[in-house]
């Protein structure tokens, strides 16, 4: 039994499918508790499209709170393309929250998992096992709701690269590599920016090799951002972890999520000096949500990061351990094949896939 209070974990839902593969992934996590030496206290709680559009408010001050309040942050999906707001952009609260709890560091890893069918034929595909780093909270996101349009003939937003912004995200993607080195892979961090053009990006860059003398363990190296997207498709294999301004990095972990299997295998975190939420990276799906065909792989293996982090934060090894418990049950339900998401040409939906997972446990 536990001899420690319960982690507070502040579960939020969202929309559409969001609502499925948490409800797959909780049940997990109460079965590693069970008779551990940690335990959690989930709490539920409204944001997304829909709330907004049946109360005009997408993240409400209590959520903002509990969230705060919380040990770890669980999020489903949130957004609906038909609702958006007066000036045509989605509904997307996860975005507020990694601002309001400074949520800078956009976790995105991808690995190749034994049984899942690769797009890339060359053998080493199977090697892929990569973090995109995004920085989360300026980039050209920060123009967010602040941009221009003149007289219907021009439009503009403004890209922000804070020196405070840049040291600290370049920071957690060296602590990121070096960990990962004493796990056996090569700690190597890439700044991916385009440097050669923008003034902005170059400052990022100057920012990233004043970072990197703090750290002579890990090897630096420096890619453009069209040159990342190519060698992601060349070589993928050879990455380690990338660390890169907030657009390019959305655009670049969907690509890298793509090598191993789609946004149903893609876990993601983000990390603030004091916050943690996990979230799949997949959306809402609109067009599955209710007939149980979600893959909720990705927001178990969110849920394996979130155990990880809560470990690093000092709340007990046995948390690291159900994390490497929970990983390698997903690793064996897909290598035995008897397991075949509906994306990859399978039958088995959310309740199937997590049900196979509960007895890999």
């Amino acid at each position: 039994m536990t001899t420690n209070k319960p982690l507070r974990i502040c579960v939020l839902p969202g929309d559409g499918i969001g609502v499925e593969v948490i409800d797959a992934t909780v049940p997990l996590l109460e079965k590693l508790a069970h008779g551990a030496d940690f335990a959690f206290a989930f709490s539920s709680h409204p944001a997304g499209a829909l709330h907004f559009r049946a109360t005009g408010d997408a993240l409400p001050a209590a959520t903002l709170a509990a969230a705060r309040d919380a040990d770890a942050i669980l999020f489903g999906a949130m957004g609906w393309p038909a609702i958006r707001y007066p000036d045509g952009t989605e509904i997307a609260p996860q975005l507020d929250l990694r601002v309001a709890l400074e949520l800078y560091a956009g976790v995105r890893p991808a690995r190749a998992l034994p049984g899942i069918p690769l797009p890339l034929a060359d053998p080493r595909a199977r090697d892929i096992d990569l973090v995109v780093v995004r920085e989360s909270t300026e980039g050209l996101f920060a123009s967010r709701g602040k941009g221009v349009i003149d007289d219907d003939r021009e439009a503009r937003d403004t890209m922000v690269i804070t020196r405070q912004g840049s040291e600290r995200v370049h920071d957690f993607a060296f602590r990121l590599a070096r960990r990962r080195k004493a796990r056996g892979r090569p700690g190597r961090v890439t700044c991916v920016d385009k440097a050669n053009v923008f003034r902005s990006m170059a400052f990022f860059r100057k920012i990233f090799d004043e970072r990197a003398r703090a750290f002579p363990d890990i090897e630096a190296r420096h890619n453009y951002v069209d040159a990342t997207a190519l060698d992601l498709i060349r070589k993928p294999w050879e990455f380690d972890v990338l660390v890169t301004e907030n657009m390019f990095g959305d655009i670049l972990s969907d690509q890298t999520a793509a090598l191993v299997g789609g946004m149903g295998m893609a876990p993601s975190a983000d990390v603030g000096d004091r916050h943690g939420l996990f979230q799949p990276c997949h959306g809402s799906a609109p067009d599955i949500a209710g007939q149980g065909k979600a893959n909720p792989t990705a927001t178990i293996l969110s849920a394996a990061l979130m155990l990880d982090w809560l470990a690093e934060r000092g709340h007990g090894d046995a948390l690291g351990e159900a994390s490497l418990r929970l990983e390698r049950a997903v690793d064996a339900v897909f290598a035995s094949g008897r397991i075949v998401p509906y994306e990859f040409g399978g039958r088995d939906g959310t309740r199937a896939i997590a049900d196979a997972i509960a007895t890999n446990l």
